[in-house]
């Protein structure tokens, strides 16, 4: 107590008289806080300097983060209330304890509040250094964040309080057992936020970057953020739809993931072939096909089982002749298969055929299914035009039609 003595006995030997008492307290106040802000002026521009070099140094990345300004400055904010908190009883030691006690609960705001904020900080720095890793980005990193900072703040408020009305942050918490369901009502969403991230990631059903298709929301392209309360999925349209995360729970989406992670991307077409243009090949259209070389392989092994059974195509009438004399779709059949094998994008270790599917009003459907190694939209859908294409104008090179319902123009040739 020498300052304030010595501040005390100087304002008196002015003749200051019972206004000394007073304005002793106010200048040594005003020196304590003069003393914590050029404590913090030191802290922010000399410690806070000799923390960021010493970062640079190192080779680790992390730390650059974790030790960022703008974290730290949160936490040199703790300097000037500590100052003033611990201070403060020695210059109001003589002046009762109700002006102490009033600053002290002020600091103590201040206190809970700079360490909160600097927590909140030093957590989305984390968040931000393991997001980057790649053994971390199907993790629901940023609900999990987001849920500590909810709590963080909560017990801070919490803390705050208690401080305020003079309770135990526990007592204080016991008597808001009783509100339990009023919180549970508040906290709704953020509750099921929480489990349905936890879900979504235990059981490895999206993450970001995950390409899913949800019709009841529009929903339909990237995953680009998982939060506590919302997930954002970019539309190939560039909107953006908001999915409460509960829902990916509850409903039924469709995540197109596994399908890039896998060898290829499905594709299934069917062109309908009018089932009036089916023969049997003449020895005319065989000799036409032997000149096709994706139709090479299929022709030298018919001619081979056909020297095996010692039969002659053109001239075998019996009830077998289906075999010996394919028909021209058994041999278009053959060429689709042969040309899907020589596409350069063809998947060989997943699934690929030509097949039939049930005849229709509206003709034979042929339907091509296999995989394609290119799984990129814009390229996947070039090919799959690419293929109709070909399919398309090669049909009439084996005697087939395609089964197309009439239209008005189709009338009036007829009629003509």
């Amino acid at each position: 107590m020498g300052l304030l003595d010595g501040i005390r006995d100087c304002l008196m030997s002015w003749g200051v008289g019972m206004a000394a008492e007073w304005m002793s307290h106010v200048l040594a106040f005003a020196i304590l806080i003069g003393i914590a802000f050029l404590a913090d002026l030191i802290c922010r521009h000399v410690l806070l300097g000799a923390v960021a070099k010493l970062v640079k140094r190192t080779k680790a990345t992390w730390d650059d983060v974790v030790f960022d300004r703008k974290v730290m400055v949160h936490l040199s904010r703790l300097v000037v209330p500590v100052i003033v908190y611990t201070g403060i009883p020695l210059i109001f030691a003589d002046a009762g304890t109700t002006t102490v006690d009033i600053i002290q609960r002020v600091c103590f705001v201040f206190i809970v509040v700079s360490l909160s904020t600097f927590a909140h900080s030093f957590l989305k720095a984390v968040y931000s250094v393991y997001s980057d890793k790649e053994s971390y980005r199907n993790r629901p990193l940023k609900s999990i964040l987001q849920t500590v900072q909810v709590l963080l703040w909560f017990v801070g408020g919490v803390v705050i309080l208690s401080e305020l009305v003079s309770k135990e942050p526990f007592s204080l918490l016991a008597g808001l057992g009783a509100s339990a369901a009023v919180l549970m009502l508040v906290f709704k969403d953020t509750i099921m936020g929480f489990v349905s991230g936890v879900q979504l990631s235990a059981n490895d059903m999206l993450k970001v970057g995950d390409w899913i298709k949800m019709p009841k929301y529009n929903a339909d392209g990237i995953v680009i953020e998982m939060t506590l309360n919302t997930v954002k999925v970019k539309n190939w349209d560039n909107t953006v739809t908001t999915i409460p995360p509960y829902a990916l729970v509850c409903d039924s989406f469709q995540n197109w993931n596994a399908m890039r992670e896998s060898g290829g991307r499905r594709i299934k077409r069917s062109v309908n072939i009018d089932m009036n243009s089916v023969k049997f090949c003449t020895p005319e259209m065989w000799a036409r096909f032997r000149k096709i070389a994706l139709l090479k392989d299929y022709m030298e092994g018919h001619d081979r089982r056909l020297h095996e059974d010692h039969r002659e195509p053109e001239k075998d009438e019996t009830a077998e002749a289906g075999f010996c004399r394919p028909t021209n779709l058994k041999v278009f059949r053959a060429y689709l298969t042969a040309y899907l094998r020589s596409l350069p994008y063809y998947n060989p270790d997943l699934h690929g055929m030509v097949r039939y599917l049930q005849p229709t009003e509206k003709g034979l459907p042929v339907e091509l299914y296999f995989f394609s190694t290119v799984k990129e939209w814009v390229r996947y859908e070039g090919i799959q035009a690419d293929v109709l294409d070909h399919v398309l104008a090669v049909i009439p090179e084996f005697g087939l039609r395609v089964f197309q319902s009439p239209s008005g123009t189709d009338v009036q040739k007829a009629v003509l």
